[in-house]
């Protein structure tokens, strides 16, 4: 798992750090079952405060995302398929909205970048 760090964000370290490992989550690079490092190791290897990390994993397993086991560690959760799904879907929906803001502060109407979206999905195959 990889993970970088702006200073220059506008967002806070922890939640560069918690967005990251849900995207990991989301785009399955992270699967079910998987072990994420210690909150030490990870705090170590970003080179932020365990109090960061820490926060970090509380708010993931809150959200259904972890679970954490006292003495085994944190482990990428195996439940609500839903939940995934839906952040999934939120995903992609805040990425379109980007996209959506930039084709109008272009001048781009809805059917050139309907046209583009069918071009590039397409492209995929």
């Amino acid at each position: 798992m990889r993970i970088l760090i702006s200073n220059t964000s506008d967002r806070p370290l922890y939640q560069q750090i918690k967005e990251q490992i849900k995207d990991a989550i989301l785009k399955n690079e992270l699967t079910e079952g998987d072990v994420l490092p210690s909150i030490r190791n990870l705090a170590n290897d970003l080179r932020v405060s365990v109090l960061t990390i820490r926060r970090v994993y509380e708010e993931l397993e809150t959200e259904g995302f972890v679970t954490s086991q006292a003495g085994r560690g944190t482990f990428v959760a195996s439940g609500n398929i839903e939940l995934l799904r839906d952040s999934k879907r939120h995903l992609v929906e805040q990425r379109m909205q980007e996209v959506i803001d930039t084709a109008k502060s272009l001048s781009i109407s809805k059917e050139e970048l309907n046209a583009m979206i069918d071009i590039l999905f397409e492209e995929d195959k």
